[in-house]
């Protein structure tokens, strides 16, 4: 294993999280709900997990400086997502710090080309790539692969950001010129039936626990629908969950992880992208299952024994999306109609700005049936209405 603390960390032990934002916000608030001292790193003054936590650094993610002052504050560190310097990490670790995941893992993950390379090499089931070097090259690339086909920058792509979709071949260049400042590969695209995910938590024993399979619908290359447990056959399942365990094997690694997976038309199988954190495809977990995965985190860095991932209800999570009517300072109307459903649960994550399709927020519901949780779910969404936060009355 990379991450090697031995002991277990006692609340009120310090906790450091690089990033502020909404998966920030709520491992940090389960953090603070088992005892622990929380701070975070993060350059906006009013980020959603400054709501939460003791303290708050506030500094570029590219800080090294920062970051490092942050491990000196606190027992062990994390993160909320990839786009960071992987080698401040893997240089406080040579010293004596706590980082998990590792910076060393980070590293695996973070280059979506190294990432799939080190999948495939394991005998991993992920879609053909090759890397991208030129314009010249992707054209004959291209022509061996055929279309369409998914045009990825190796670094810094979420939510559908850093990829293009190339269906003709009058898309080629317009493809490289949009994506071209990065490292580029090339990845065959999946005609799948289903996207789903596993989040998944491994200790510093290597004990795995296995969370519920999830099936994910898309917007705009945004999650927008969660449903928990996915319309799949149970052997389809156990495929996942060894395609999972031997992932973790690759990655060497304690923590919790989201991997994300196409499910073909002829239920193959591949590995679509990895996180090295919690997802939001893994929020549903905060109410439907014993341990959420924000939980489980926090008992993975602190030494503490892995915790149920047992469900407790079928359920839905939808995200709430910015609309295109306010970019800007925001409030709600509605969020008493949605309130006022049973056994549906509300986060809002404190964002004091929004724009059209920035998630905001999420709601979960539990039900018994998975198809009903799905209608209230959106019923629930449609009651809330974005307005721009000028025309609050006094």
């Amino acid at each position: 294993m990379i991450y090697n603390n031995k002991n277990t960390l006692q609340p009120p032990a310090k906790i450091g999280i690089v990033g502020g934002g909404q998966l920030g916000k709520m491992m940090a608030a389960e953090a603070k709900r088992m005892g622990y001292y929380v701070a975070v790193l993060d350059p906006t003054p009013a980020s959603p997990a400054s709501q939460v936590v003791d303290h708050q650094i506030i500094a570029s993610f590219s800080d090294q400086q920062a970051i490092r002052k942050l491990a000196e504050q606190t027992d062990v560190i994390t993160f909320e997502f990839e786009h960071i310097d992987a080698d401040i990490l893997c240089d406080l670790e040579s010293e004596g710090y706590n980082v998990c995941p590792s910076g060393t893992t980070l590293k695996k993950i973070k280059n979506k080309y190294i990432q799939k390379s080190l999948l495939a090499e394991a005998g991993l089931p992920v879609p053909e790539f090759s890397k991208v070097d030129s314009l010249e090259d992707l054209e004959h690339k291209i022509e061996e692969f055929g279309l369409p086909i998914m045009l990825k920058a190796c670094y810094g792509g979420y939510d559908g950001k850093g990829n293009y979709l190339i269906k003709h071949k009058e898309d080629i260049k317009t493809a490289y010129n949009l994506l071209q400042k990065n490292e580029l590969m090339l990845e065959k695209f999946v005609d799948f039936k289903t996207e789903l995910s596993i989040m998944v938590g491994s200790d510093l024993q290597g004990n795995i626990r296995y969370f519920p399979v999830a099936e994910n619908t898309h917007e705009e290359n945004i999650l927008k629908i969660t449903r928990v447990p996915a319309s799949i056959d149970q052997d389809i399942v156990e495929k996942i969950q060894a395609i999972t365990e031997k992932t973790l094997a690759v990655l060497d690694d304690a923590g919790v992880y989201c991997i994300e997976m196409f499910l073909g038309k002829n239920r193959e199988i591949y590995i679509n992208e990895i996180a090295p954190r919690p997802h939001n495809s893994g929020h549903y977990t905060i109410e439907a299952c014993v341990t959420s995965q924000y939980e489980q985190l926090i008992r993975i860095i602190t030494g503490m024994p892995l915790g149920s991932t047992k469900l407790l209800s079928p359920c839905v999570m939808v995200n709430i999306l910015g609309d295109s009517k306010v970019d800007g300072p925001y409030t709600f109307e509605g969020i008493e109609k949605v309130l006022a459903e049973e056994e549906t649960y509300l986060h809002l994550y404190g964002k004091h700005a929004t724009t059209k399709m920035k998630k905001v927020g999420h709601l979960t519901v539990l039900n018994a049936s998975v198809d009903e949780a799905e209608r209230i779910a959106l019923e629930a969404l449609t009651k809330i209405k974005f307005k721009p936060l000028k025309e609050i009355k006094k």
